[in-house]
């Protein structure tokens, strides 16, 4: 098959969709890799390390959309992009349609074959293509929320980590999944007095079983989130439900019990965000100010670290890719359930029950989309 790689174009992101070693991995396979000219060049990788790998240089991304089977990307399709999906071709990227309506139509209108990153499971309902990059932005969510709680950056002027003789801060984690749990990690290590919050009582036992006494562990049923929210100089937004938008647990009001100068990262943005107030921000503007509360809000984190994020995310799509090209994507689905949920939207169809149930469209369930 012809894989195409264009360089991706939504403001500030600078990851690209494979790097030079899965493409030589992929034409040792007996595939055609396309990728755009300086398309991996921000994110540390070289047209030459492209071509020593096998690919060929595209210039232009028409071309790549024209002449590709399947298209690997990082983020969802921008809308100059849409334009250019074929009927049957394949995407293969991040999509989040849940919070993104005129996308989903445009994919829709596009048939084309959407498969989307973050709703692949696995054999315990992980979700292996979402957590490399939940694992940098919960890392990220700390470093960045600590930046913006310095003066200059409108916080309250405290060091999160404290300094000797002098207490460091308070970070509250809604959610401890794969963000929170990374969040945990930079926010204990910093030394910061870490809650976290979540609705699986087993979950919260294997993340005490990871922290010990660094973290102090909340039920969400149990626990006066008012109370823990005025507590927080750092507020990290890290509840996932997959493929939907994410409930807002963070209201406006709730907002007024926090300290002046505090920070909210809003990590669940790109599903529309646990906080009420939170809207996406860019890498060049990150933040704003609601209630006298900073809010970090940018929906591709890991954009900012590229070459790191472009190297892990390869490292748990390239099978999956490989699946796809070797076999066809009807086979590759079909005999396999965890990537098969990943399948959003085919040929004109809405097959995620979470997206056409919050956007309003028929469901037809994958299996049927694909025999049709």
């Amino acid at each position: 098959m012809k894989i195409g790689v264009p360089k991706e174009i939504k403001p500030q992101e600078n990851r690209i969709g494979l790097t030079p070693s899965s493409i030589k991995t992929l034409i040792s396979e007996g595939h055609e890799v396309l990728i755009e000219n300086n398309g991996g060049f921000e994110a540390g990788f070289e047209n030459d390390q492209y071509l020593k790998a096998g690919a060929k240089i595209i210039d232009k991304a028409e071309d790549i959309f024209n002449d590709a089977d399947i298209i690997v990307k990082v983020k969802e399709p921008q809308p100059n992009e849409v334009k250019m999906i074929k009927e049957n071709q394949i995407m293969f990227t991040y999509l989040h349609l849940a919070a993104a309506k005129e996308l989903t139509e445009g994919l829709i209108k596009s048939k084309g074959v959407c498969v989307a990153y973050e709703t692949v499971t696995d054999d315990n309902g992980r979700l292996p293509l979402l957590a490399p990059m939940s694992a940098v932005a919960g890392r990220m969510s700390v470093q960045a929320g600590a930046h913006c709680l310095e003066k200059n950056q409108n916080g309250r002027g405290l060091l999160l980590g404290g300094a000797p003789g002098v207490e460091g801060g308070t970070v509250v984690i809604l959610g401890g999944g794969v963000v929170g749990e990374n969040a945990a990690l930079i926010a204990t290590g910093m030394k910061a007095k870490t809650y976290i919050v979540d609705k699986s009582e087993k979950r919260l036992k294997q993340l005490t079983e990871i922290f010990g006494n660094k973290i102090i562990p909340q039920q969400s049923d149990k626990v006066n989130l008012n109370e823990l929210v005025s507590e927080a100089d750092l507020l990290i937004g890290g509840v996932l439900i997959p493929g939907a938008e994410a409930p807002k647990l963070v209201t406006k009001n709730m907002l007024k019990l926090m300290k002046r100068g505090s920070v909210i990262v809003d990590v669940a943005i790109d599903q529309g965000g646990c906080v009420e107030t939170s809207k996406p921000t860019t890498h060049s503007k990150p933040t704003f100010i609601v209630e006298d509360v900073v809010h970090y809000c940018v929906a591709n984190m890991p954009g900012g670290v590229p070459r790191t994020s472009t190297i892990a995310l390869n490292k748990a799509t390239l099978p999956f890719l490989i699946n796809l090209a070797n076999k066809g994507y009807e086979k590759a689905l079909i005999e396999d359930k965890n990537f098969l949920a990943g399948l959003n939207v085919h040929k004109g169809m809405v097959t995620y029950k979470a997206v056409a149930d919050i956007l309003g469209y028929d469901f037809i369930s994958p299996e049927k989309a694909i025999t049709i």
